[in-house]
């Protein structure tokens, strides 16, 4: 007669592997990002805060003990709990998302924030999470719905319906949690039209969006057009900075676009001030080690014990892959100018809480992995 297991041993997870390489990675970037944060911010945090240089990169500092706090938690829960809490997830993030409507504080022209017993965040950031939660749950445990439009559409809509109301006012981050879905999607449908039909509609949704909001439109323009557009002197001075950093930069610290020039340095625009201190060579070992994490997040993805697991960690790859590429594409001007932040390198305290969230229930997945030699492991997936 099997042994019943203590609520510790259904909560919490020992294991007997931990993957030691992608925690490696995650606090290289957290660390890089903080010293980026304060030679982008020092100048502005000075003259902002009476003298304060370190303004910003401390509160950086503080966001991060509360990120690596709730990964480590994370990493020690057995995953397969947040199944059964799928729904409360969701619906209080949805709960969430209207209260920002409702209550929510205006930055830069936008609704995202909202405070609650005195601490301010971005529901949008977490709403990132929750999605990719609901998207592994039904995609692990309704295989079957996905085989005809009915079920499909019954399984997508929740989702879908947290993405409508984000990209209202934050159009970028509805795309973003639009492609986790979708990537999430797309690895375990069988009926790969019914994907390239939503994405079409996302696409003329997205369109119809930009069309509606004047300043949407604007920031159009500003692309095609930033050295003459009203709206382009942030690309303008951000295109700047890489165009002087050259191959091998000015130097750390050494950035003059930094000084006032660059609106929020510190924050979307941080890998123009990357490519302008460190150079195009910097800038390819960042870009360099991001693909080692996410290549360290498919080892973990192809080895954890259920599609469930796989699928949360397929999830986090698909959100780290397209929030890089958008702000690295913001950056370089070949996509319009949105508010997306580098991923552990941006100033930010929900985003980085959330992202460093994400990777402790992706080594939480890790812990859960069977250590195999190197030859059953070939085995296995040949016979996938």
């Amino acid at each position: 007669m099997a042994k019943k297991k203590t609520w510790q041993e259904t909560l919490f997870v020992k294991g007997t592997y931990f993957d030691y390489p992608s925690l490696f990675y995650v606090v290289f970037l957290v660390v890089f990002g903080l010293m980026m944060i304060y030679s982008a911010s020092s100048f502005v945090a000075s003259r902002d805060y009476h003298g304060n240089s370190t303004y910003y990169v401390i509160r950086q500092l503080l966001f991060c003990g509360m990120g690596f706090v709730g990964a480590y938690v994370l990493s020690k829960i057995r995953y397969q709990v947040f199944k059964r809490f799928t729904w409360l997830f969701y619906f209080t993030e949805l709960g969430l998302l209207i209260a920002v409507f409702l209550f929510g504080t205006a930055t830069n022209g936008s609704v995202r924030w909202i405070r609650i017993a005195g601490v301010r965040f971005q529901p949008s950031e977490l709403a990132k999470i929750v999605i990719i939660l609901y998207m592994a749950h039904v995609c692990s445990t309704r295989v079957r719905a996905m085989e005809t439009i009915k079920g499909t559409l019954e399984m997508m809509f929740p989702a879908f319906l947290l993405i409508g109301i984000i990209a209202i006012e934050n159009l970028s981050t509805g795309i973003i949690c639009a492609g986790i879905a979708v990537v999430i999607w797309l690895v375990t449908t069988p009926k790969l039209r019914y994907v390239f039909v939503v994405i079409i509609i996302g696409v003329l949704g997205v369109v119809g969006m930009v069309l509606l909001q004047s300043y949407r439109s604007d920031r159009i323009e500003a692309w095609f057009n930033p050295e003459t557009s009203p709206n382009g002197y942030q690309t303008m001075q951000g295109l700047y900075a890489i165009g002087s950093g050259g191959l091998f930069g000015r130097g750390l610290g050494q950035s003059i676009q930094k000084l006032g020039f660059i609106p929020e340095a510190q924050n979307d625009m941080i890998f123009s001030i990357i490519c302008e201190e460190l150079g195009i060579i910097g800038a390819v070992g960042l870009i360099v080690v991001f693909l080692m994490l996410i290549w360290r997040f498919k080892f973990i993805a192809e080895g954890a014990p259920d599609r469930y697991g796989s699928l949360i960690v397929v999830g986090v790859i698909a959100h780290l892959s397209i929030q890089v590429l958008i702000n690295m594409c913001v950056v370089t001007n070949l996509i319009p100018n949105t508010g997306v932040t580098l991923p552990f390198i941006s100033y930010g305290g929900t985003s980085l809480v959330s992202l460093i969230g994400e990777m402790g229930i992706v080594l939480g997945v890790s812990r859960q992995i069977e250590p195999i030699s190197v030859s059953e492991r070939k085995r296995i997936r040949s016979n996938r």
